[in-house]
């Protein structure tokens, strides 16, 4: 029974743990920002009050709870279960224990900003984001090609090695135009909508999928091509097309992918609202939007999760 439960144990035994030094420390008032002392009182930049007490912001910390709760519930779903070789997502595997620590992590790294308001903190955060989007995409890749998990796993383990060091000592676009957090939701949609219709010339075209998730963020083709400088990344939105050279084995129910975007771009529109120049920003007030941001993406990592379990070797 101790095996067969160990990744969860292990889990909830690193989340409290971190928890326990997080709190302790900032009861201590050992890691908040001393730089922006002055800030107390005012609104921060994502909206809440600035606080001088256990977390500069409260609510936006304590929300991301909702990060850890449900990835810790991945890893009791996957620890539950038999493994299934066709699909990794199912039982204990270097992909769904991956998956379901990044979901993990979410939580602890956005804690890390909002509880300190630093620069190394921000930078905590940003890293979390980074090493849960990448999976999806990279994940996809990996289904159309002759990788072995392992190999999936190396490859992801550099880009997050090479990104976090990187980021550490530039800036949220690495000092290249190049944000690639921004750009892996591109990739997820590409290698989604492959995997889906994969075929030789769908590879070619797959593409030019990723002006149309562009397009949901507002930005059109001709701001893209009158100012290629700071968009001289779109070549990448060939990668998955470029690296999918087999036809994927496995089919997925798409329920669980649309409602993780549906949940996605819904908590994407009221983070929006999470700022201090928004005529709804009530700094004061226990319910922000930030924290809506949150609670909303963190179930749609759950979602996600379903989604990429449905897949299903084809008749």
């Amino acid at each position: 029974m101790i095996n067969k439960y160990s990744p969860f144990v292990i889990a909830l035994i690193a989340s409290t743990l971190f928890l326990f030094i997080f709190f302790t420390l900032s009861a201590f008032g050992l890691i908040q920002s001393f730089t922006t002392i002055e800030l107390i009182g005012s609104a921060s930049r994502w909206c809440e009050t600035v606080s001088g007490g256990l977390f500069r912001e409260p609510v936006n910390t304590l929300s991301n709870l909702g990060f850890m709760v449900i990835g810790l519930y991945m890893f009791w779903v996957i620890s539950n279960e038999s493994t299934d070789s066709k699909n990794p997502f199912i039982g204990v595997t270097l992909v769904s224990v991956l998956y379901a620590s990044t979901a993990v992590f979410l939580g602890p790294g956005s804690m890390l900003m909002h509880g300190t308001n630093t620069e190394w903190g921000q930078w905590a955060d940003n890293l979390s984001m980074v090493m849960y989007i990448v999976i999806p995409w990279l994940y996809n890749i990996y289904r159309m090609t002759d990788w072995s998990e392992l190999k999936f796993v190396k490859i992801y383990v550099a880009i997050i090695i090479i990104y976090s060091v990187w980021r550490w000592f530039t800036d949220f676009n690495l000092g290249i135009n190049f944000n690639l957090f921004s750009v892996s939701i591109g990739l997820w949609f590409i290698s989604e909508v492959l995997f889906k219709f994969w075929s030789p010339t769908f590879r070619i075209i797959s593409g030019f999928f990723g002006f149309f998730v562009l397009f949901l963020f507002g930005i059109m083709p001709s701001e893209v091509f009158g100012n290629i400088s700071n968009y001289w990344w779109i070549f990448l939105f060939w990668l998955p097309g470029l690296l999918a050279t087999t036809k994927p084995e496995g089919t997925r129910t798409y329920r669980w992918y649309v409602l993780g975007m549906v949940t996605y771009f819904s908590a994407f529109s009221i983070w929006s609202y999470g700022v201090p120049d928004n005529i709804y920003c009530s700094p004061d007030s226990l319910i922000q939007a930030h924290g809506i941001w949150h609670l909303l993406t963190a179930l749609s990592t759950y979602f996600f999760f379903l989604h990429h379990r449905s897949e299903a070797k084809r008749n």
